[in-house]
Protein backbone atom coordinates (compact mmCIF):
# COMPACT_ATOMS: atom_id res chain seq x y z
CA UNK A 1 0.00 0.00 0.00
CA UNK A 2 1.39 3.41 -0.92
CA UNK A 3 0.51 6.72 0.64
CA UNK A 4 -2.45 8.34 -1.05
CA UNK A 5 -1.26 11.68 -2.39
CA UNK A 6 -4.64 12.95 -3.46
CA UNK A 7 -4.65 15.57 -0.73
CA UNK A 8 -1.09 16.70 -1.44
CA UNK A 9 -1.85 18.74 -4.52
CA UNK A 10 -0.51 22.21 -5.25
CA UNK A 11 -1.92 24.84 -2.91
CA UNK A 12 -5.38 26.16 -3.34
CA UNK A 13 -7.84 28.43 -1.65
CA UNK A 14 -8.82 25.86 0.93
CA UNK A 15 -5.31 25.00 2.09
CA UNK A 16 -5.11 27.67 4.80
CA UNK A 17 -1.89 28.53 6.59
CA UNK A 18 -0.22 25.21 5.97
CA UNK A 19 -0.19 25.55 2.20
CA UNK A 20 -1.15 28.92 0.78
CA UNK A 21 1.31 29.86 -1.97
CA UNK A 22 1.77 31.28 -5.45
CA UNK A 23 0.56 29.98 -8.73
CA UNK A 24 3.00 29.93 -11.63
CA UNK A 25 2.06 33.47 -12.60
CA UNK A 26 2.44 34.65 -9.02
CA UNK A 27 5.84 32.98 -8.79
CA UNK A 28 6.96 34.89 -11.87
CA UNK A 29 5.69 38.13 -10.38
CA UNK A 30 7.49 37.43 -7.14
CA UNK A 31 10.72 36.68 -8.98
CA UNK A 32 10.46 40.02 -10.73
CA UNK A 33 9.84 41.79 -7.45
CA UNK A 34 12.84 40.05 -5.93
CA UNK A 35 15.44 41.17 -8.44
CA UNK A 36 14.36 43.07 -11.53
CA UNK A 37 13.56 46.30 -9.69
CA UNK A 38 17.07 46.59 -8.30
CA UNK A 39 18.34 48.94 -11.03
CA UNK A 40 20.86 47.57 -13.56
CA UNK A 41 21.37 44.37 -11.59
CA UNK A 42 19.26 41.37 -10.73
CA UNK A 43 19.93 40.05 -7.23
CA UNK A 44 18.77 36.79 -5.74
CA UNK A 45 19.82 34.72 -2.78
CA UNK A 46 20.61 31.30 -1.44
CA UNK A 47 20.27 30.70 2.29
CA UNK A 48 22.67 28.55 4.33
CA UNK A 49 22.03 27.73 8.00
CA UNK A 50 24.44 28.40 10.85
CA UNK A 51 23.97 26.21 13.92
CA UNK A 52 25.09 26.85 17.48
CA UNK A 53 26.79 24.43 19.88
CA UNK A 54 23.41 22.95 20.83
CA UNK A 55 22.63 22.13 17.21
CA UNK A 56 20.01 24.86 16.87
CA UNK A 57 19.61 27.45 14.15
CA UNK A 58 21.09 30.78 15.18
CA UNK A 59 21.65 32.62 11.87
CA UNK A 60 21.62 32.26 8.09
CA UNK A 61 24.37 33.06 5.65
CA UNK A 62 22.76 34.75 2.66
CA UNK A 63 24.71 34.04 -0.51
CA UNK A 64 23.73 36.64 -3.09
CA UNK A 65 24.07 36.29 -6.82
CA UNK A 66 24.32 39.63 -8.61
CA UNK A 67 23.83 39.65 -12.36
CA UNK A 68 24.05 42.56 -14.77
CA UNK A 69 20.60 42.53 -16.35
CA UNK A 70 21.83 42.96 -19.90
CA UNK A 71 24.82 40.64 -19.52
CA UNK A 72 25.47 36.94 -19.25
CA UNK A 73 25.86 35.89 -15.61
CA UNK A 74 28.66 33.59 -16.71
CA UNK A 75 30.64 36.64 -17.76
CA UNK A 76 30.63 38.18 -14.29
CA UNK A 77 32.82 36.97 -11.42
CA UNK A 78 30.74 34.76 -9.18
CA UNK A 79 28.38 33.87 -12.03
CA UNK A 80 27.74 30.54 -13.69
CA UNK A 81 31.21 30.47 -15.21
CA UNK A 82 33.00 30.91 -11.89
CA UNK A 83 34.93 27.85 -10.79
CA UNK A 84 34.11 28.57 -7.15
CA UNK A 85 30.40 27.80 -7.02
CA UNK A 86 29.87 29.11 -3.51
CA UNK A 87 31.62 32.45 -4.01
CA UNK A 88 28.79 34.07 -5.91
CA UNK A 89 29.11 37.78 -5.24
CA UNK A 90 30.14 39.70 -8.37
CA UNK A 91 33.26 41.76 -7.83
CA UNK A 92 34.85 44.99 -8.91
CA UNK A 93 34.28 44.66 -12.66
CA UNK A 94 30.73 45.88 -12.03
CA UNK A 95 30.07 49.41 -10.84
CA UNK A 96 30.59 49.10 -7.07
CA UNK A 97 28.11 51.75 -5.86
CA UNK A 98 25.29 50.45 -8.05
CA UNK A 99 26.09 46.88 -7.11
CA UNK A 100 26.04 47.63 -3.39
CA UNK A 101 22.83 49.61 -3.72
CA UNK A 102 21.20 46.76 -5.65
CA UNK A 103 22.29 44.29 -3.01
CA UNK A 104 20.91 46.40 -0.17
CA UNK A 105 17.63 46.97 -1.98
CA UNK A 106 17.15 43.26 -2.67
CA UNK A 107 18.24 42.34 0.84
CA UNK A 108 15.59 44.62 2.33
CA UNK A 109 12.70 43.06 0.42
CA UNK A 110 10.00 41.30 2.46
CA UNK A 111 10.66 37.91 0.84
CA UNK A 112 14.19 37.64 2.18
CA UNK A 113 13.35 39.11 5.57
CA UNK A 114 10.55 36.57 5.98
CA UNK A 115 12.81 33.70 4.87
CA UNK A 116 15.26 34.52 7.67
CA UNK A 117 12.46 33.60 10.14
CA UNK A 118 13.67 36.08 12.71
CA UNK A 119 17.34 35.04 12.57
CA UNK A 120 20.21 37.44 11.83
CA UNK A 121 21.96 37.29 8.47
CA UNK A 122 25.61 36.90 7.56
CA UNK A 123 26.18 38.68 4.25
CA UNK A 124 29.16 38.43 1.89
CA UNK A 125 30.63 41.77 0.82
CA UNK A 126 33.54 42.72 -1.43
CA UNK A 127 36.15 45.39 -0.78
CA UNK A 128 34.31 47.78 -3.07
CA UNK A 129 31.04 47.25 -1.26
CA UNK A 130 32.71 47.76 2.09
CA UNK A 131 33.47 51.35 1.08
CA UNK A 132 29.96 52.03 -0.22
CA UNK A 133 27.72 53.90 2.22
CA UNK A 134 24.72 52.07 0.76
CA UNK A 135 25.58 49.31 3.23
CA UNK A 136 24.66 51.67 6.07
CA UNK A 137 21.02 51.23 5.18
CA UNK A 138 21.19 47.68 6.55
CA UNK A 139 20.30 47.30 10.26
CA UNK A 140 23.48 46.75 12.25
CA UNK A 141 21.78 44.49 14.77
CA UNK A 142 20.54 42.08 12.09
CA UNK A 143 23.55 41.59 9.83
CA UNK A 144 27.18 40.47 10.06
CA UNK A 145 29.38 41.35 7.09
CA UNK A 146 31.56 38.51 5.82
CA UNK A 147 34.88 39.80 4.50
CA UNK A 148 36.85 37.83 1.91
CA UNK A 149 40.27 36.73 3.10
CA UNK A 150 41.89 38.50 0.14
CA UNK A 151 40.31 41.78 1.21
CA UNK A 152 43.68 43.27 2.11
CA UNK A 153 44.75 44.86 5.36
CA UNK A 154 45.92 48.29 4.26
CA UNK A 155 45.21 51.38 6.38
CA UNK A 156 42.14 52.30 4.29
CA UNK A 157 40.48 48.95 4.98
CA UNK A 158 41.29 49.14 8.69
CA UNK A 159 39.94 52.69 8.92
CA UNK A 160 36.74 51.73 7.16
CA UNK A 161 36.13 48.73 9.44
CA UNK A 162 36.80 50.90 12.50
CA UNK A 163 34.31 53.47 11.25
CA UNK A 164 31.64 50.81 10.69
CA UNK A 165 32.40 49.31 14.08
CA UNK A 166 31.52 52.68 15.50
CA UNK A 167 28.10 52.26 13.94
CA UNK A 168 27.83 48.84 15.62
CA UNK A 169 28.36 46.69 12.52
CA UNK A 170 30.01 43.30 13.04
CA UNK A 171 32.45 41.44 10.81
CA UNK A 172 33.53 37.88 10.10
CA UNK A 173 36.66 36.97 8.15
CA UNK A 174 35.73 34.28 5.66
CA UNK A 175 37.57 31.11 4.65
CA UNK A 176 40.69 31.56 6.76
CA UNK A 177 43.22 28.81 6.03
CA UNK A 178 46.48 30.10 7.51
CA UNK A 179 48.00 32.57 9.91
CA UNK A 180 49.63 35.37 7.92
CA UNK A 181 50.07 39.12 7.99
CA UNK A 182 46.54 39.81 6.74
CA UNK A 183 45.00 37.75 9.53
CA UNK A 184 47.25 39.36 12.12
CA UNK A 185 46.25 42.87 11.04
CA UNK A 186 42.52 42.21 10.69
CA UNK A 187 42.12 40.01 13.76
CA UNK A 188 41.55 42.85 16.26
CA UNK A 189 38.71 44.24 14.12
CA UNK A 190 36.67 41.13 13.29
CA UNK A 191 34.27 39.34 15.61
CA UNK A 192 34.32 35.90 13.99
CA UNK A 193 36.63 33.68 11.99
CA UNK A 194 35.27 31.16 9.49
CA UNK A 195 37.42 28.11 8.78
CA UNK A 196 36.69 25.48 6.14
CA UNK A 197 37.78 22.36 7.96
CA UNK A 198 38.54 20.64 4.66
CA UNK A 199 41.06 23.32 3.67
CA UNK A 200 43.31 23.16 6.72
CA UNK A 201 45.52 20.31 7.88
CA UNK A 202 43.92 18.27 10.64
CA UNK A 203 47.12 18.50 12.68
CA UNK A 204 47.09 22.30 12.51
CA UNK A 205 43.43 22.84 13.36
CA UNK A 206 43.62 22.34 17.17
CA UNK A 207 46.42 24.88 17.66
CA UNK A 208 44.85 27.31 15.20
CA UNK A 209 41.51 27.10 16.99
CA UNK A 210 43.16 27.50 20.39
CA UNK A 211 44.96 30.69 19.39
CA UNK A 212 41.85 32.24 17.86
CA UNK A 213 39.69 31.31 20.84
CA UNK A 214 42.28 32.86 23.15
CA UNK A 215 41.92 36.03 21.09
CA UNK A 216 38.21 36.05 21.96
CA UNK A 217 36.93 35.27 18.47
CA UNK A 218 33.78 33.40 17.54
CA UNK A 219 34.87 30.34 15.59
CA UNK A 220 32.76 29.08 12.70
CA UNK A 221 33.46 25.65 11.20
CA UNK A 222 32.54 25.39 7.53
CA UNK A 223 32.10 22.16 5.58
CA UNK A 224 30.80 20.10 8.51
CA UNK A 225 29.17 17.20 6.68
CA UNK A 226 29.30 14.25 9.07
CA UNK A 227 28.81 13.37 12.71
CA UNK A 228 32.56 12.82 13.00
CA UNK A 229 33.30 16.30 11.59
CA UNK A 230 30.88 17.84 14.05
CA UNK A 231 32.21 16.02 17.09
CA UNK A 232 35.82 16.93 16.22
CA UNK A 233 35.28 20.67 15.82
CA UNK A 234 32.77 20.80 18.68
CA UNK A 235 35.46 19.35 20.98
CA UNK A 236 37.88 22.03 19.76
CA UNK A 237 35.52 24.73 21.01
CA UNK A 238 34.01 25.96 17.75
CA UNK A 239 30.95 28.11 18.32
CA UNK A 240 29.08 27.88 15.01
CA UNK A 241 28.75 25.15 12.41
CA UNK A 242 27.94 25.20 8.70
CA UNK A 243 27.24 22.05 6.74
CA UNK A 244 24.57 19.40 6.53
CA UNK A 245 25.80 16.97 9.16
CA UNK A 246 22.44 17.33 10.88
CA UNK A 247 20.68 15.67 7.93
CA UNK A 248 22.76 12.51 8.27
CA UNK A 249 21.52 9.48 10.22
CA UNK A 250 22.19 10.09 13.92
CA UNK A 251 24.09 13.26 13.00
CA UNK A 252 24.77 16.10 15.43
CA UNK A 253 22.89 16.34 18.71
CA UNK A 254 19.37 15.51 17.56
CA UNK A 255 17.14 13.58 19.92
CA UNK A 256 14.09 11.47 19.23
CA UNK A 257 10.83 13.37 19.07
CA UNK A 258 7.43 12.15 20.21
CA UNK A 259 6.94 8.49 19.30
CA UNK A 260 7.80 8.17 15.63
CA UNK A 261 6.05 4.83 15.52
CA UNK A 262 2.88 6.63 16.56
CA UNK A 263 3.41 9.13 13.76
CA UNK A 264 3.97 6.32 11.25
CA UNK A 265 0.83 4.55 12.38
CA UNK A 266 -1.12 7.76 11.93
CA UNK A 267 0.35 8.34 8.46
CA UNK A 268 -0.56 4.82 7.37
CA UNK A 269 -4.09 5.28 8.64
CA UNK A 270 -4.40 8.60 6.82
CA UNK A 271 -3.30 6.88 3.61
CA UNK A 272 -6.30 4.55 3.80
CA UNK A 273 -8.89 7.35 3.79
CA UNK A 274 -10.12 6.65 7.32
CA UNK A 275 -13.46 7.57 8.79
CA UNK A 276 -13.56 10.26 11.44
CA UNK A 277 -14.26 7.54 14.02
CA UNK A 278 -11.13 5.57 13.01
CA UNK A 279 -8.95 8.68 13.05
CA UNK A 280 -10.35 9.71 16.40
CA UNK A 281 -9.54 6.30 17.90
CA UNK A 282 -5.93 6.40 16.62
CA UNK A 283 -5.33 9.94 17.85
CA UNK A 284 -6.67 9.15 21.31
CA UNK A 285 -3.75 6.75 21.74
CA UNK A 286 -1.33 9.69 21.35
CA UNK A 287 -1.96 12.62 23.74
CA UNK A 288 0.84 14.71 22.22
CA UNK A 289 -0.75 14.48 18.79
CA UNK A 290 -4.13 15.41 20.23
CA UNK A 291 -2.58 18.52 21.80
CA UNK A 292 -1.15 19.60 18.44
CA UNK A 293 -4.41 18.97 16.63
CA UNK A 294 -6.48 20.96 19.12
CA UNK A 295 -4.10 23.90 18.74
CA UNK A 296 -4.36 23.69 14.98
CA UNK A 297 -8.16 23.47 15.00
CA UNK A 298 -8.51 26.45 17.33
CA UNK A 299 -6.24 28.69 15.28
CA UNK A 300 -7.53 31.95 13.91
CA UNK A 301 -6.97 30.68 10.37
CA UNK A 302 -9.99 28.38 10.56
CA UNK A 303 -12.31 31.20 11.67
CA UNK A 304 -15.01 28.90 13.03
CA UNK A 305 -16.29 31.62 15.32
CA UNK A 306 -16.22 29.35 18.34
CA UNK A 307 -13.73 27.27 20.29
CA UNK A 308 -13.29 23.66 19.25
CA UNK A 309 -13.66 21.52 22.38
CA UNK A 310 -13.75 17.90 21.19
CA UNK A 311 -11.33 15.78 19.20
CA UNK A 312 -14.01 14.96 16.62
CA UNK A 313 -14.68 18.64 16.04
CA UNK A 314 -10.94 19.22 15.65
CA UNK A 315 -10.63 16.50 13.01
CA UNK A 316 -13.56 17.87 11.04
CA UNK A 317 -12.27 21.45 11.27
CA UNK A 318 -8.72 20.59 10.27
CA UNK A 319 -9.14 18.01 7.53
CA UNK A 320 -6.98 15.02 6.67
CA UNK A 321 -4.72 16.96 4.29
CA UNK A 322 -3.49 19.32 7.01
CA UNK A 323 -3.27 16.55 9.58
CA UNK A 324 -1.13 14.49 7.17
CA UNK A 325 1.29 17.33 6.46
CA UNK A 326 1.59 18.22 10.10
CA UNK A 327 2.32 14.57 10.93
CA UNK A 328 4.92 14.24 8.14
CA UNK A 329 6.82 17.27 9.38
CA UNK A 330 6.65 16.19 13.02
CA UNK A 331 8.76 13.16 12.05
CA UNK A 332 11.69 15.58 11.88
CA UNK A 333 10.98 17.48 15.08
CA UNK A 334 13.72 17.60 17.68
CA UNK A 335 12.70 16.04 20.96
CA UNK A 336 13.75 19.06 22.98
CA UNK A 337 11.14 21.70 23.62
CA UNK A 338 12.41 24.26 21.14
CA UNK A 339 10.77 26.66 18.73
CA UNK A 340 10.17 25.48 15.19
CA UNK A 341 12.20 28.37 13.82
CA UNK A 342 15.29 27.08 15.66
CA UNK A 343 14.99 23.46 14.55
CA UNK A 344 17.30 23.07 11.52
CA UNK A 345 16.04 19.68 10.41
CA UNK A 346 12.37 20.54 10.51
CA UNK A 347 12.99 23.89 8.83
CA UNK A 348 14.93 22.23 6.02
CA UNK A 349 12.35 19.48 5.52
CA UNK A 350 9.44 21.91 5.48
CA UNK A 351 11.19 24.36 3.16
CA UNK A 352 12.26 21.70 0.68
CA UNK A 353 8.83 20.06 0.62
CA UNK A 354 7.04 23.36 0.10
CA UNK A 355 9.51 24.40 -2.60
CA UNK A 356 9.00 21.13 -4.44
CA UNK A 357 5.23 21.56 -4.37
CA UNK A 358 5.26 25.16 -5.62
CA UNK A 359 7.89 24.51 -8.29
CA UNK A 360 6.02 21.50 -9.66
CA UNK A 361 2.92 23.66 -10.09
CA UNK A 362 4.91 26.02 -12.36
CA UNK A 363 6.22 23.35 -14.74
CA UNK A 364 4.00 22.66 -17.75
CA UNK A 365 5.16 19.05 -18.05
CA UNK A 366 4.31 18.29 -14.42
CA UNK A 367 0.83 16.85 -14.43
CA UNK A 368 -1.50 16.27 -11.48
CA UNK A 369 0.42 13.15 -10.43
CA UNK A 370 3.73 15.01 -10.12
CA UNK A 371 2.12 17.94 -8.35
CA UNK A 372 0.43 15.57 -5.91
CA UNK A 373 3.73 13.80 -5.17
CA UNK A 374 6.07 16.80 -5.04
CA UNK A 375 5.52 17.65 -1.38
CA UNK A 376 6.10 14.01 -0.39
CA UNK A 377 9.35 13.82 -2.39
CA UNK A 378 10.66 16.86 -0.58
CA UNK A 379 9.54 15.94 2.90
CA UNK A 380 10.85 12.37 2.75
CA UNK A 381 14.07 13.00 0.78
CA UNK A 382 16.21 12.71 3.91
CA UNK A 383 14.02 10.50 6.06
CA UNK A 384 17.06 8.29 6.74
CA UNK A 385 18.09 10.99 9.20
CA UNK A 386 15.05 9.98 11.24
CA UNK A 387 15.25 6.21 10.99
CA UNK A 388 18.96 5.61 10.43
CA UNK A 389 20.36 3.05 8.04
CA UNK A 390 20.06 3.18 4.24
CA UNK A 391 17.39 5.51 2.91
CA UNK A 392 15.97 2.67 0.79
CA UNK A 393 14.88 0.90 3.96
CA UNK A 394 13.32 4.02 5.42
CA UNK A 395 11.31 4.60 2.26
CA UNK A 396 10.09 1.02 2.37
CA UNK A 397 8.89 1.55 5.93
CA UNK A 398 6.84 4.51 4.71
CA UNK A 399 5.40 2.48 1.81
CA UNK A 400 5.78 5.38 -0.58
CA UNK A 401 4.64 5.04 -4.19
CA UNK A 402 7.27 3.92 -6.72
CA UNK A 403 7.55 7.29 -8.58
CA UNK A 404 8.25 9.05 -5.28
CA UNK A 405 10.94 6.53 -4.36
CA UNK A 406 12.45 6.79 -7.85
CA UNK A 407 12.67 10.58 -7.60
CA UNK A 408 14.40 10.39 -4.21
CA UNK A 409 16.73 7.46 -4.86
CA UNK A 410 17.59 7.84 -8.55
CA UNK A 411 16.48 11.40 -9.30
CA UNK A 412 14.15 10.17 -12.00
CA UNK A 413 11.61 12.39 -13.73
CA UNK A 414 10.79 16.02 -13.21
CA UNK A 415 10.57 15.56 -9.44
CA UNK A 416 14.08 14.14 -9.34
CA UNK A 417 15.30 17.19 -11.27
CA UNK A 418 13.50 19.53 -8.89
CA UNK A 419 15.11 17.74 -5.96
CA UNK A 420 18.52 18.33 -7.55
CA UNK A 421 17.71 22.03 -7.93
CA UNK A 422 16.58 22.29 -4.33
CA UNK A 423 19.71 20.64 -2.96
CA UNK A 424 21.97 22.80 -5.13
CA UNK A 425 20.31 25.98 -3.92
CA UNK A 426 20.48 24.84 -0.29
CA UNK A 427 24.25 24.65 -0.67
CA UNK A 428 24.57 27.92 -2.55
CA UNK A 429 25.97 26.14 -5.61
CA UNK A 430 24.78 28.37 -8.43
CA UNK A 431 26.55 26.32 -11.12
CA UNK A 432 24.55 23.26 -10.08
CA UNK A 433 21.36 25.34 -9.87
CA UNK A 434 21.89 26.49 -13.46
CA UNK A 435 22.53 22.92 -14.57
CA UNK A 436 19.34 21.68 -12.93
CA UNK A 437 17.27 24.53 -14.34
CA UNK A 438 18.44 23.70 -17.86
CA UNK A 439 15.85 20.89 -17.73
CA UNK A 440 13.17 22.80 -15.82
CA UNK A 441 11.99 25.59 -18.13
CA UNK A 442 10.46 28.07 -17.48
CA UNK A 443 12.23 27.93 -14.11
CA UNK A 444 15.65 29.55 -13.93
CA UNK A 445 17.95 30.31 -11.01
CA UNK A 446 16.12 33.52 -10.15
CA UNK A 447 12.71 31.85 -10.12
CA UNK A 448 14.03 28.92 -8.08
CA UNK A 449 15.53 31.33 -5.54
CA UNK A 450 12.27 33.28 -5.28
CA UNK A 451 10.22 30.12 -4.75
CA UNK A 452 12.68 28.87 -2.14
CA UNK A 453 12.38 32.12 -0.17
CA UNK A 454 8.59 31.79 -0.21
CA UNK A 455 8.91 28.18 0.92
CA UNK A 456 11.22 29.23 3.76
CA UNK A 457 8.71 31.86 4.86
CA UNK A 458 5.98 29.20 4.91
CA UNK A 459 8.19 26.85 6.92
CA UNK A 460 8.94 29.53 9.49
CA UNK A 461 5.43 30.83 9.98
CA UNK A 462 4.58 28.24 12.60
CA UNK A 463 6.54 29.91 15.35
CA UNK A 464 4.98 33.29 14.64
CA UNK A 465 1.53 31.78 15.00
CA UNK A 466 2.21 28.47 16.68
CA UNK A 467 -1.40 27.57 17.25
CA UNK A 468 -2.28 28.33 13.64
CA UNK A 469 0.28 25.80 12.46
CA UNK A 470 -0.08 23.07 15.05
CA UNK A 471 3.66 22.48 14.98
CA UNK A 472 4.69 23.52 18.48
CA UNK A 473 7.14 20.87 19.54
CA UNK A 474 6.62 18.82 22.65
CA UNK A 475 9.14 17.14 24.85
CA UNK A 476 9.77 13.49 24.04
Amino acid sequence: MSFNTADQHAPGAGDSTLSSGPSGAQATDNQAAQGATAGPFEVYFARLPLLDRDGMLCAYETLPRIVAQEGDPADAPGGAGDANATTTLAAATLAPPSQAAALVKAFAKPALRAALTGHPAWLDVTREMLFDDALLRLPADRVTFELPFDLGSDPEVIARIVKLHGKRYRFALDNVTKADETLAKLLPYVDAIKIDIGDIAATMLPKFASVLKAAGKLLVAMGVESKEDYERVHALGFDRFQGYYFTQPHGGARRASASRQALLNLLQLLASEPTVMQLEAELKLNPVLVMHLMRLANSSSFALGRKVTTLREAINATGTNRIARWTQLLLYADGRKISLEDDPMLQLAATRARFMEMAAAVLPEAGPTEEDSAFLVGVFSFVDAVFGGPIEGALEVLRLAKPIRAAILRREGVLGQLLDASEALERGNWIAVDAACAHLAPLDAGAVSALALQAAEWAGMAERDAEAQGLVQAEG
